[in-house]
C-alpha cells in the first residue's frame, strides 16, 4: 500500500559489450581505496607464478580512462579470466613509498557482466575468490 510514495527502482544499464561498460566504469571517478572493487579489462595474459597463480595486464577504470597494472588471481583460484572480459580488482594494499604505476597491491576477486545495477554495483558473473578466504575485519 505505501510502494507509491517510494520511487521506482531504475531497470538495470546494460552495455553492449564488455569494452562499453569500461567506457562508462570510467565515466564513473572510481577512486583507489583500500578494500575497494574496481572494474578493469583484461588486455594480457602473462606467465603463471612458481605458486599457481596467474598473472595478467588489466587496464583500471579511472577518471583519465584507465590505468594500466598487472595484477594476478589467487594461488588457490580454480577460474581464471580471459583476454576482453571485465573484471573486478580488489585493492588490498596502497604503498605510497612505491612509484604509481606499481602502488596499488591487489587481486582478480570476480568476473563482471556488463550490467550495473543502479545503486548495487556491477552484476558478478563468478568469483575467482577461493571460498575460504577470510574477509577482512573492521573493526
Amino acid at each position: 500500500m505505501f510502494s507509491w510514495f517510494c520511487p521506482k527502482e531504475k531497470p538495470p544499464l546494460v552495455f553492449a559489450d564488455n569494452l562499453a561498460a569500461f567506457d562508462h566504469a570510467c565515466s564513473l571517478g572510481y577512486q583507489p581505496l583500500h578494500g575497494a572493487l574496481i572494474p578493469a579489462l583484461v588486455e594480457e595474459e602473462g606467465q603463471r607464478g612458481d605458486e599457481g597463480e596467474r598473472y595478467f595486464r588489466l587496464r583500471l577504470a579511472d577518471a583519465n580512462g584507465g590505468r594500466e597494472l598487472w595484477a594476478c588471481t589467487l594461488k588457490e583460484a580454480r577460474d581464471y579470466p580471459a583476454v576482453g572480459e571485465l573484471v573486478g580488482f580488489r585493492i588490498v594494499k596502497i604503498a605510497s613509498d612505491l612509484p604509481e604505476s606499481v602502488s596499488l597491491i591487489g587481486y582478480i576477486a570476480c568476473c563482471l557482466e556488463p550490467v550495473l545495477v543502479v545503486k548495487k554495483g556491477w552484476r558478478v558473473a563468478k568469483s575467482y575468490t577461493p571460498s575460504d578466504i577470510k574477509p577482512d575485519l573492521h573493526l
